[in-house]
């Protein structure tokens, strides 16, 4: 039986800003100091480094500001999508949220986000995951997400889960270990779909 889909693409939409649960998530400005500074305090937090290796390995502001040009550049070709996530009220910059390897074609793309220390344990990760997943589907059309985590992640499969990710198995050796290039483990594959029922934030009634 076919499913109906929960999203409908408009067209009026042209890269909109996504709002909503209490966040607002602007496109990263790679010309800022200040998000060049917050995407290098992110990136440099032993958190994500411990469950993240980013391709090109850099620890200083002319890495993370190149890093945000090449996510710039990317998301002017289609092929991405990078967000600040930021408070809505104070604007306050709370972590990132990003659509990886977006095929319009295939109608999918891949999911990766981080929160800053001082943003952990307010279901911030999840209500960002909703809302850039909600965005994801009606403005680009996508039909499927991937989340792909390291196994042994617990807090990064809970969020997955809370936002309707269903696991769909362990992918072997799909992941750089932390810190290297030279070496992998195994990563925890996790998919929802446009036509899935979306969960209720945290917080909601």
């Amino acid at each position: 039986m076919a499913h109906t889909p929960m999203y409908t693409l408009d067209p009026s939409l042209s890269r909109t800003e996504p709002r909503g649960h209490g966040l607002r998530l602007p496109a990263w400005d790679a010309g800022s100091d200040d998000d060049a500074h917050t995407w290098l305090r992110g990136c440099l937090d032993p958190e994500f480094q411990r469950w993240n290796t980013t391709l090109k390995l850099w620890t200083d502001l002319a890495g993370a500001r190149e890093s945000l040009r090449g996510r710039a550049r990317d998301a002017a070709d289609g092929r991405s999508a990078s967000f600040r996530i930021t408070d809505e009220e104070s604007g306050t910059t709370l972590g990132h949220i990003g659509l990886n390897e977006i095929s319009r074609q295939m109608k999918v793309a891949r999911v990766g986000y981080w929160v800053l220390p001082e943003a952990r344990g307010r279901g911030v990760a999840t209500r960002a995951l909703l809302l850039a997943s909600r965005w994801a589907y009606a403005e680009l059309g996508l039909h499927r997400l991937e989340l792909g985590h390291a196994v042994g992640h617990d807090a990064s499969c809970r969020v997955a889960e809370r936002s309707g990710y269903v696991v769909e198995g362990t992918l072997r050796e799909a992941m750089f270990e932390a810190g290297r290039h030279d070496a992998f483990r195994d990563v925890h594959l996790h998919a929802r779909l446009a036509t899935d029922e979306e969960p209720t934030p945290p917080g909601a009634r």
